[in-house]
């Protein structure tokens, strides 16, 4: 059996993720009502006691009487009452058949979907095909002595961490309005300076929603020197992982690190209330880079990104793709390519601005 739940089903939805073995804060009701580029929806697959929720937001296609779906911004995928690795291939089977049955009713034309790095997702996607390698995001394990955790912090990781607490830097968590408009502000400021795509570019009304919701655990943690915020991240507590949001920091003091002191100070919030990874992401477009350098410094624990970019119907993909007037052979991250804006400089999923 098969249905989708909307935005205006809110208790029904939050009961499937609640139920959910594996599940992270971008799966919640609230969450997904943030997003206004598509509509959301949540397409459930039941047999007897078991269940696949998949979290997707349907988008229009101009001049056509078609749509396509993707994800919201984030580590999105399906969710299950089961771990993937556990659920029946008969079960599989029959998913695969009633989501394609719905793509083709609904003239969905594609979709795409961001997996979880932490979770098995990709295996209910093998049988369609069209998983796709994106790079490796980075995780600390909280699971992990305090000792062999900064065992694997880099030394110059480490040493900044210790000049900061050697200078006084202090950590506190805030819901003040004048805090979250600083914070705002600060890393607005960060992603005009690395020049950023707009959509990493939040209205102040998002970090208050945020913030303020009753979904999950979201909260502004803040680095002072003295009486100075010059560091801040909001971060989610969601169960068991520990997700880094937003972040930014004083340009003045970028070179002092205090993000690498509030990492270290956010593992041990996260040992406290029994949270097993502090995920921290990859690097720009999830390639190799400075920024999946900087990570790096904190853990070996690099784990596979991937993402479910699936075509259901070939012969309007093309169509719309030669309507743009663009070369499908042409070298481009970026799926469905009909959408893609060519010629602009595109971020890949930044999720931590140093």
């Amino acid at each position: 059996m098969r249905k989708l739940i909307t935005l205006l089903e809110r208790k029904e939805w939050t009961a499937y993720v609640n139920a959910a073995l594996e599940y992270d804060f971008y799966h919640t009701w609230f969450y997904h009502s943030l997003d206004h580029t598509g509509n959301p929806f949540l397409f459930v697959y039941e047999e007897d006691q078991h269940y696949i929720a998949f979290p997707l937001l349907k988008r229009n296609i101009s001049d056509s009487s078609f749509s396509d779906l993707s994800s919201v911004y984030g580590y999105t995928g399906p969710i299950s009452n089961q771990k993937f690795e556990d659920i029946d291939d008969c079960m599989i089977d029959n998913f695969k058949v009633s989501f394609l049955d719905f793509l083709d009713k609904e003239q969905n034309v594609c979709v795409f979907s961001r997996l979880h790095p932490l979770f098995n997702q990709y295996l209910l996607f093998e049988k369609f095909g069209g998983v796709y390698e994106n790079g490796k995001t980075v995780a600390i394990d909280l699971t992990l002595s305090i000792e062999e955790q900064r065992g694997k912090y880099r030394k110059t990781t480490l040493k900044n961490i210790k000049k900061c607490r050697k200078a006084g830097y202090s950590v506190k968590q805030s819901r003040d309005q004048n805090d979250i408009t600083l914070f705002y502000d600060m890393y607005t400021r960060n992603m005009e300076r690395v020049e950023a795509a707009d959509c990493y570019f939040f209205s102040k009304s998002y970090f208050n929603y945020l913030i303020d919701n009753d979904d999950f655990d979201c909260r502004l943690l803040l680095v002072y020197a003295n009486d100075v915020i010059v560091c801040g991240m909001i971060v989610t507590f969601t169960h068991g992982i520990i997700q880094v949001h937003l972040v930014g920091t004083k340009p003045a003091y970028l070179r002092e690190s205090p993000a690498k002191f509030l990492i270290d100070e956010i593992t041990l919030i996260g040992r406290n209330e029994g949270m097993k990874y502090l995920h921290l992401g990859g690097g720009v477009g999830f390639k190799m880079d400075t920024l999946f350098n900087w990570k790096a410094g904190f853990s070996d624990l690099f784990l596979e990104y991937k993402s479910w970019r699936y075509v259901s119907n070939t012969s309007v993909y093309h169509s719309l793709v030669s309507k743009r007037e663009i070369d499908e052979r042409i070298s481009i991250d970026f799926f469905p390519l009909y959408r893609a804006v060519l010629n602009s400089l595109t971020f890949g999923f930044l999720q931590l601005v140093i």
